[in-house]
């Protein structure tokens, strides 16, 4: 029964982690909520974001929404970010990383209310200082915690004024850049509940081919309430 409370557990999270992030606050709860412990629910987190991220963006690859040449300037400037962010976990503390999340989600809130850039621009990714600052930042924060770095990725790309499919493919191959070291770590760890993993990482794929598809269906004005309703959720969740 628990594997297939997983497979849904997944499918749910990753379906919305695909359209706006944020889908971290279902998917950890749900597992810590199971009995698994913290570091092994994590671990889980982190091997199916890699494999679904993925996914998504070789769906959005695929419609010729994105191009790997993008792609390339996302995952060096990710993995190093994820990288980082994963040796400087050790020497935090919980508080503070909690801390952390509650000011990068507060800002990026209050910053997707200035301008008027709604993810309806045709511009390709090119790579400048406020989006090379940007996704290492980004992969840092996922190293270390995670939740809410796909809203925040999200929110970095819509600043960039990409079309909202461009940043999904975009931000789903940064998810995955960030989270192949840290998965890594988890499974060298031996951290790794295997059968419990699997099954989430199943409903994840799912949910990944799910999210990328119904997120193709969105109008662009319902793309900012959208992330701003998970961002919000994220803040309120942490906090509690």
């Amino acid at each position: 029964m628990e594997f297939i409370t997983l497979f849904f557990i997944g499918l749910t999270a990753t379906t919305l982690g695909t359209m706006a992030g944020g889908g971290g606050m279902i998917s950890l709860p749900a597992m810590l909520m199971l009995g698994l412990p913290v570091h092994s629910a994590i671990g889980a987190n982190k091997v199916s974001n890699t494999v679904s991220s993925l996914s998504s963006f070789l769906v959005v690859y695929r419609r010729k929404q994105v191009t790997f040449k993008e792609a390339l300037l996302v995952i060096p400037l990710s993995l190093t970010g994820g990288i980082i962010g994963g040796s400087l976990a050790v020497s935090l503390s919980e508080k503070t990383m909690y801390g952390m999340a509650v000011v990068l989600l507060t800002f990026a809130f209050i910053v997707s209310f200035i301008g008027k850039r709604g993810f309806s621009g045709a511009n390709k990714f090119k790579l400048n200082g406020k989006g090379g600052a940007g996704l290492i930042g980004t992969g840092m924060y996922d190293g270390m915690f995670g939740p809410g770095s796909g809203t925040l990725l999200m929110m970095l790309f819509g600043r960039l004024d990409l079309s909202y499919m461009r940043a999904v493919g975009l931000s789903r191959i940064a998810v995955f850049s960030s989270c192949i070291g840290a998965a890594a770590t988890y499974i060298a760890a031996d951290k790794i509940i295997w059968p419990m993993t699997i099954a989430l990482l199943l409903g994840s794929l799912s949910g990944a081919q799910v999210g990328v598809r119904l997120a193709a269906l969105l109008k662009p004005q319902y793309i900012k309430p959208l992330l701003r309703t998970v961002t919000l959720l994220l803040i309120i969740q942490i906090i509690v």
